[in-house]
């Protein structure tokens, strides 16, 4: 049997957002079951020859910001915005016609486009192009737009209900938590299979080498300070503040790094952490322009590193995140063998703490507890050593690769039956 064609869509795939990041571990995952995967979005770092480049996908280009912008915080939709979404639906609907001809596409496999409303006119495209060519789809979803109070007051619910996600029978939904899945049959009547975001604990992370021996000096972080990561980006829902309280509360000399800046959600609460720190008397230091995704140099010639160049030298993860869809940095962290501070947020609470990892947990707010379990694994090797362990043999028998690979197939084998797919082990 000739090898099928896999396609990926959405607004972006490049960079280390979650969506890009599952993006690639899917594809590493399919082309080892013997598929060809090829990408479309409006940002790209994918190979060029598989790749179609489509600027109106992305959700930053200004005319689909403009649409973006036209469609929430009010409750009447002039004639005028109808005019335009459809105008850009009729454009992106032709460009996804020429991606699946291009590259021979036998399954489309939208990443968050049918999912979140950032570009409704690549969501209606979409659902048109599912609807009219009845090609078999997996859409992939992370955060839904009922999750984001931003988007509940909007002028678009007749396209959210075509759309968000579409109910057409060539289209197999994957969640990536069960609260998602649990909603979507309420809200939508629509069936879908729990798929965990993932890491390659079959193989673990690369060992360190020469390049990331001065990482420590290089980021500005002393030899007898604690190097505490909180390695996200700088938006409100990640309850920075906690990890700063943290800090400050364990009375010793630290630093808390924080790996990326606020990115496209505006750089005010990037302004309330930095002044929270001074008001805690804590050193928190921002290293995104250090951080990339490809290790290189900056402009005035400082090394450049990528986030697992990272990720070694921490004697602490922060997590303390408020709202997450799954929780990337939980899984990278246990994957570098870290202990890890965790809010116990809704998804965390119910989907990944029942299997039992061991972690410094927090409750919303940092309580004397929080602090006195910190100090401990701080304080004992040994102890923190075999929590990583432990949490490192939970995530390999949860979220593998192996894992990943087995609910593919399940839900490959319901469009297209056994295809007798090669074997990654």
């Amino acid at each position: 049997m000739a090898k099928k064609n896999i396609g990926f869509i959405s607004f972006r795939l490049a960079g280390t957002d979650g969506v890009s990041l599952e993006t690639a571990k899917w594809a590493d995952v399919l082309e080892g079951l013997g598929f060809n995967c090829y990408f479309m979005a409006g940002e790209l770092d994918t190979p060029p020859e598989r790749s179609m480049l489509e600027p109106k996908l992305h959700f930053q280009d200004a005319e689909i910001k403009e649409i973006y912008e036209g469609c929430f915080d009010s409750n009447a939709r002039p004639a005028a915005l109808t005019s335009h979404i459809h105008e850009m639906r009729s454009y992106l609907k032709a460009k996804i016609n020429e991606f699946i001809k291009t590259f021979e596409i036998d399954l489309l496999i939208p990443q968050n486009a049918l999912t979140i409303p950032l570009n409704i006119p690549l969501g209606l495209a979409l659902t048109e192009v599912i609807a009219e060519t009845y090609i078999p789809v997996i859409a992939h979803h992370h955060d839904f737009f009922w999750e984001r109070k931003r988007f509940l007051r909007n002028c678009v619910w007749d396209y959210f209900n075509m759309s968000y996600p579409p109910h057409l029978n060539n289209i197999q939904h994957v969640v990536i938590n069960t609260s998602g899945r649990n909603q979507m049959a309420l809200r939508r009547g629509i069936s879908s299979t729990l798929i965990p975001n993932v890491m390659n604990f079959e193989e673990g992370p690369p060992p360190p080498d020469d390049y990331i021996k001065n990482v420590r000096q290089d980021l500005g972080v002393e030899d007898d300070e604690l190097f505490i990561l909180q390695p996200t980006r700088v938006v409100q829902r990640k309850g920075i503040e906690h990890a700063i309280e943290l800090v400050a509360r364990l009375e010793r000399k630290s630093v808390l790094v924080i790996s990326h800046a606020s990115g496209d959600e505006g750089y005010e609460y990037q302004m309330r952490v930095r002044e929270y720190a001074e008001m805690m008397n804590i050193r928190a230091i921002f290293v995104d322009q250090l951080i990339r995704e490809e290790r290189g140099t900056t402009p005035d010639g400082r090394k450049v590193y990528t986030l697992e160049d990272i990720y070694p030298h921490a004697d602490l993860v922060t997590y303390p995140s408020l709202i997450e869809g799954f929780g990337n940095a939980f899984l990278e962290a246990i994957w570098f063998r870290k202990p890890i501070l965790v809010n116990n947020y809704s998804i965390y609470s119910t989907d990944i703490r029942p299997k039992g990892f061991q972690v410094i947990e927090m409750d919303n707010f940092i309580s004397s507890q929080t602090i006195l379990e910190t100090q401990q694994v701080l304080d004992n090797p040994e102890l923190a050593k075999a929590m990583a362990e432990t949490n490192y043999e939970l995530g390999l028998q949860h979220y593998s690769f192996r894992v990943l690979e087995n609910q593919l197939r399940a839900v490959l084998t319901h469009h297209w039956g056994d295809l007798k797919l090669n074997c990654t082990s």
